[in-house]
């Protein structure tokens, strides 16, 4: 009897500035995912970003890549911030996008409204990036922290690329209410066990890659781990001297193009 191949191992992948920027796909980033799965190796999809549930993550690859991903290979910080508080309470104040929400009531959490008596005080105030804050949001979900919800971060970081350069990102809206509050969130984003756990239970036999293109979250997750580390270079990271010595990868690649000479090194 003919046993199948032994799968290679796991490549996962951030996505946006290593697989597409804004609504653009990178240059030979669908080459480099199909070239992944010809030589075994599974991909696996991990994005701070917590606009997208696995459904948009899957389909915006898809309509800029032109790759079609697995559904099921794909992890939110949305996912993860979703998880946390389904394990600490029953509601949850939104300061984000509907992804938050969706994720939450799949995790049975109730969504509070901004105007309900409830938002005086949830178990639970989520932000994550949300491109119509006002002040009047950061008051609400301020006064609700200091009231003693949870204060919970979908991910801190402070900008993302786009085609015109670096933009606000989910952190810059978390720190602003962290100031107003005087609470520091708790992180569910990259690199933290929050986000890496749901990645674990994913990963199959065989090495894991990681390919990111920021340090301080792709990088730094990777090595918490114990996985190959690769930083490509189309997204927030442009030169070498803007990688941290604490998150220093094992590979630096111009861009995901270059991914599948790498991985035949490592054993695809």
């Amino acid at each position: 009897m003919t046993r199948p191949p032994r799968p290679a191992g796991t490549v996962v992948f951030d996505l946006d500035g290593v697989l597409y920027i804004d609504s653009e796909g990178v240059p030979g980033a669908r080459d480099a995912l199909e070239a992944c799965v010809d030589k075994g190796w599974r991909p696996l999809y991990a994005t701070n970003n917590s606009t997208k549930t696995a459904a948009i993550v899957v389909r915006h690859i898809e309509e800029r890549t032109g790759f079609r991903a697995d559904p099921h290979g794909a992890v939110t910080s949305a996912m993860s911030a979703a998880r946390h508080v389904a394990s600490i309470g029953r509601d949850a104040l939104i300061v984000g996008s509907d992804a938050i929400g969706d994720e939450l009531v799949a995790r049975g959490v109730r969504v509070v409204d901004h105007n309900s008596p409830r938002a005086e005080r949830p178990d639970a105030v989520v932000v994550g990036l949300d491109r119509a804050i006002s002040y009047e949001r950061i008051d609400r979900a301020a006064r609700a922290i200091r009231s003693g919800s949870a204060f919970v971060a979908t991910n801190i970081d402070t900008t993302y690329p786009t085609p015109t350069g670096l933009a606000p990102g989910a952190g810059t809206i978390v720190a602003a209410i962290a100031a107003a509050s005087g609470v520091e969130p708790i992180d569910c984003g990259k690199p933290t066990e929050h986000f890496g756990s749901l990645i674990v239970d994913m990963i199959g036999p065989g090495p894991v890659v990681m390919v990111g293109d920021r340090p301080e979250t792709d990088i730094a997750l990777g090595i918490a781990y114990g996985w190959t580390t690769v930083l490509v270079l189309t997204g927030v990271t442009s030169s070498l001297d803007d990688i941290p010595g604490s998150c220093t990868p094992d590979h630096v690649l111009a861009s995901v193009a270059d991914l599948p000479a790498l991985l035949a090194s490592i054993g695809g």
